[in-house]
């Protein structure tokens, strides 16, 4: 039996964005590849796998997108960070293993230092349990040399992702301690929370205020964590907690309820090694939600 529409389109999404780290790109190139698919089917190409079929187009768009990509990316203003995804508590608790898996913001970022080929090889070895055969006619290489990248790749990507996992349960433990000492202000809280090396990022595009470039150090990020949100609330913005790319997140929304960025946490052992917050609106556009009028905001701010 044929998979049907959704599980085809919802399998392209999964490989697409986790090569891609945009929702808008992998939307397009998935509706590339279905489209592909149907006049495949349309001309009498006889396909016995449409998902093994999906995926191979997909994969190979999304390399070529990634590409291009790159250049872009190096022009972009301040941080890149890749557009978030939201989830809920309704969803299905074994979906939100995957996604905290391989979807993390800190995951997605990490992958943006492999090529474009090492990060397709080592997504789907590793996170979807591709053969090596299959995935070397997926890139069009041969066998050994599709185990040399995924290794090199994983030794690549080892070197910066923690030792120590935290369980579904340890990362909403440390997240309810986080969001309530911004919430109170309580500085020597929340540096009790924060690894020594934490990171703050921040990606504005140019389009609204962010931080220029990533603060390292507990201090340091604790202290534009509070006066943050000190100044967020003279604007009438507060904070909603959500799962954002399967790991503990929020949304700022404005008193209106209009969405003002998103705000992702990387938890790993009993610590809090980063803090990603998405503020450029066309990042925040695919979410649903109506989107908040900064300049009107740091106007009352003032």
């Amino acid at each position: 039996m044929d998979p049907s529409m959704e599980e085809l389109r919802s399998r392209g999404f999964a490989v697409a964005y986790r090569m891609l780290g945009s929702v808008s790109e992998a939307e397009d190139i998935v509706q590339e590849g279905l489209l592909r698919l149907h006049q495949a089917r349309e001309a009498g190409q006889r396909i016995e796998s449409p998902l093994a079929y999906l995926s191979t187009v997909v994969t190979r768009l999304a390399i070529d997108e990634l590409r291009s990509a790159r250049a872009r990316r190096e022009r972009y203003v301040g941080e890149w960070l890749p557009e978030p995804l939201l989830t809920s508590d309704e969803d299905d608790p074994a979906r939100h293993a995957e996604l905290a898996d391989s979807l993390s913001m800190a995951f997605l970022a990490l992958l943006e230092r492999l090529s474009p080929e090492q990060r397709a090889v080592f997504l789907l070895r590793e996170v979807f349990d591709y053969p090596y055969e299959r995935i070397a006619g997926i890139v069009s290489r041969a066998e050994p040399a599709v185990r040399q990248l995924a290794s090199r790749a994983r030794r690549h990507l080892e070197e910066e992702r923690p030792r120590f996992e935290a369980s579904r349960e340890q990362r909403e433990r440390l997240a309810s301690r986080f969001f309530a000492a911004v919430g109170d202000g309580d500085l020597e809280g929340l540096e009790s929370l924060l690894a020594g090396d934490v990171v703050l990022h921040g990606d504005g595009g140019g389009k609204v205020p962010a931080i220029a470039r990533a603060l390292h150090g507990r201090s340091r990020v604790a202290r534009t964590l509070v006066n943050w949100t000190r100044t967020a609330r003279l604007g009438g913005m507060s904070l909603r907690r959500m799962l954002v790319n399967g790991q503990p997140g929020a949304i700022a929304v404005d008193r209106d309820g209009r969405l003002v960025g998103v705000l992702a946490l990387d938890v790993a052992g009993n610590q809090i090694r980063a803090v990603s917050a998405v503020v450029n609106p066309e990042k925040l556009d695919h979410l649903g939600l109506p989107i908040a009028d900064m300049a009107a905001l740091l106007r009352l701010e003032r």
